[in-house]
């Protein structure tokens, strides 16, 4: 018997402004501030059926994918303690922004 996909729930933990990870910009004219789409304890639902949440930056999402398929489909990442968990981030890298992803 097949098990069903698990329902996900993706938490925003963090957002970082550009002068929080570097000291200089490595880019003129970079944007300015922590990404605008998130804010901190903002929370979305991955349902069964595996869409992107309403809402969520495509950009993003593309980064969580993999973690999001895992954990959809009862996988576990050995070096978390707590089974049906990770913390991962998007991959802008003047303005990162930190998830946590757990299976509910």
């Amino acid at each position: 018997m097949v098990e069903r996909a698990s329902r996900l729930r993706i938490t925003v933990l963090r957002r970082f402004k550009p002068e929080e990870v570097f000291e200089r910009s490595p880019i003129k004219g970079a944007p300015t501030g922590p990404c605008e789409l998130f804010h901190e304890g903002q929370v979305f639902y991955v349902e069964e059926d595996g869409r992107m949440p309403e809402g969520f930056c495509g950009w993003a999402w593309n980064d969580l994918y993999k973690v999001v398929q895992t954990l959809r489909f009862h996988g576990n990442f050995h070096w978390y303690e707590e089974p049906g968990v990770s913390v991962n981030c998007c991959t802008d890298g003047l303005r990162p922004v930190i998830f946590k992803i757990e299976r509910v």
